[in-house]
């Protein structure tokens, strides 16, 4: 059977902030459903929905208290099934996040396990006794900041958030934990969907003897504390990957489905491939290389795809997200003809490809009022800064104020950044230059080649400002040549010189002449030859 996912190209969606039909404020599942035929239009395999699962929303949606139902901010289970539907209708796989490191405290699962000592779920999550001078039982540390423990008066016992203290771990050493996460699973692939993105996978399991993390000696203080520790007890257990193994035998038992992890961890790419090694782990994984910003080098695009060279399991990549700075602001400096040229390299990647909305647009950060701010860690962290809030604003869909299209009501949940208006869909729409129309020629590109979905990737001769690589399927061979470093350059090749010469991509600049590629600034080539 062939395995879909492998080089496909995936369009995140954040359903809150994508499109709202019902002049709320708040995207929903209408909205989604509103949205295929643009999705459908750029050329993409997949979607992956946010969650839009019942929450109170202190993380908007990663605390979950019912895993089987819609939040009625988004629809209910009808709008789900009929959205399912129609993306399947034009092609469209569909996978949804699953947030199974930890539940809302207000999941029932909670209220029964926190009411006493002996109910029976009392072991559904991680419970430990304070030291005896009455602190946590050890020095674990909160994502969003503060120790990953907080006290409950009524079974007099701390409990474990790796996140808000509105998260509380499951414990996962519970096998009744697992059986109830899998027969949600089972519950959802039941109603047609095609896979899960799984949220902070390698988080699942802690260390049972709840021992210290050791200290990560670093020479200054990080932005984040979680980061001052390596995280050697509280991720990345070796039982997590038996609790991978159950589900990956489910999924396996269900035609065409796939799962892609987030992994969270040091080293990023090794913890990637282990989490991906075939035959019974995650079909794919993505971690955080290309998202934790670092400058958009040649570099980093090498050191990712030279670290999978000998791997047996699958990558995938994405420049943004909803829990990151956009792209063209991370890593383009705002300057548009860099964020053409990041994006072009990454759809040219080996690997399964993420493009989060507005991407696609080039959108760059967008500005975010301090009192118009929703994310719990922007606020706590405030320092000028939007956190995730700036990639998280509405979509823009026309270029009218004050709204871009977005919603019909006068304001949203987020407010539009009045900059991401000349950058809409529609105005982009009729710019046949526009960054959208790019994505477009980008993403044709990718499909027309078997190289580039799924061939080998390796590494070419180029100036240190260009980022050079040969993909390889059998008898194709496909050159790729993306200009970084805002300097021209030119690239010599033999195969160009002697061989049968067919550009499927030459953009902003670029020009084949004489064997030589030679690359304007931020320009890219993508050609294929044959001898």
């Amino acid at each position: 059977m062939a395995e879909w996912w492998r080089g496909a190209v995936v369009y995140q969606i954040y359903p809150r902030s994508f499109l709202d039909m019902n002049a709320d404020g708040v995207g929903d599942l209408a909205g989604v459903r509103r949205g295929l035929d643009y999705i459908a239009s750029l050329g993409v395999d997949a979607v992956w929905l946010s969650p839009f699962f019942k929450s109170p929303m202190k993380d908007y949606g990663y605390d979950v208290c019912d895993y089987r139902d819609v939040d009625p901010m988004f629809g209910s289970l009808a709008d789900f099934d009929a959205m399912l539907s129609e993306a399947h209708a034009r092609g469209l796989k569909v996978i949804i996040d699953q947030v199974w490191s930890h539940t809302s405290d207000q999941h029932p699962w909670f209220i029964e396990s926190s009411s006493s000592r002996d109910n029976p779920r009392a072991d559904w999550y991680v419970w430990a006794d304070p030291r005896p001078d009455g602190t946590p039982p050890n020095n674990w540390l909160a994502s969003f900041g503060g120790a990953a423990w907080s006290w409950s008066p009524r079974r007099r016992q701390y409990y474990l958030h790796n996140f808000l203290s509105e998260q509380p771990d499951l414990n996962f050493w519970n096998p009744e934990v697992q059986d109830a996460l899998l027969e949600i699973a089972r519950f959802w692939l039941d109603r047609g969907v095609d896979g899960f993105r799984l949220d902070v996978v390698n988080y699942y399991f802690h260390d049972r003897l709840l021992r210290d993390n050791p200290s990560a000696e670093r020479n200054r203080v990080p932005r984040m504390a979680t980061d001052m520790q390596f995280h050697r007890m509280d991720r990345s257990q070796p039982e997590n990957l038996a609790f991978i193994r159950r589900l990956r035998a489910l999924m396996d038992s269900y035609p065409d489905k796939m799962t892609v992890g987030e992994i969270g961890d040091e080293p990023p790419l090794p913890r990637q491939q282990e989490y991906t090694e075939p035959p019974d782990r995650l079909h794919t994984a993505y971690s955080f290389f290309l998202l934790a910003g670092d400058p958009g080098t040649p570099g980093l695009f090498r050191a990712a795809l030279e670290s999978w060279s000998n791997a047996r399991g699958w990558p995938s990549w994405s420049l943004g997200n909803h829990d990151t700075t956009r792209y063209p602001t991370r890593m383009g400096h705002d300057d548009p003809r860099m964020a053409r040229s990041l994006l072009a390299a990454l759809i040219a990647m080996r690997g399964t490809i993420f493009l989060y909305q507005g991407d696609e647009l080039g959108l760059p950060d967008a500005h975010v009022p301090f009192d118009r701010l929703k994310d719990p860690f922007a606020i706590a962290a405030y320092a000028g800064g939007a956190g995730r809030d700036g990639a998280r604003t509405p979509m823009p869909w026309t270029s009218t104020a004050p709204m871009g299209g977005f919603t019909a009501a006068g304001d949203a949940w987020l407010p539009m950044d009045p900059a991401h208006l000349p950058l809409s869909i529609e105005s982009q729409e009729a710019d046949p230059e526009s960054m959208l129309h790019l994505s477009r020629r980008l993403l044709a590109c990718r499909r027309q080649s078997a190289a580039l979905q799924t061939g080998a990737a390796l590494p070419l001769t180029a100036p240190e400002n260009v980022l050079a690589f040969e993909r390889v399927e059998g008898r194709e061979r496909v050159y790729c040549y993306f200009e970084l470093g805002g300097a021209s350059a030119s690239v010599r090749s033999t195969e160009l010189a002697h061989g049968c010469v067919k550009p499927l991509l030459i953009e902003d600049g670029a020009s084949l002449r004489d064997g030589c590629v030679e690359l304007a600034p931020y320009a890219s080539a993508i050609v294929r030859v044959s001898a």
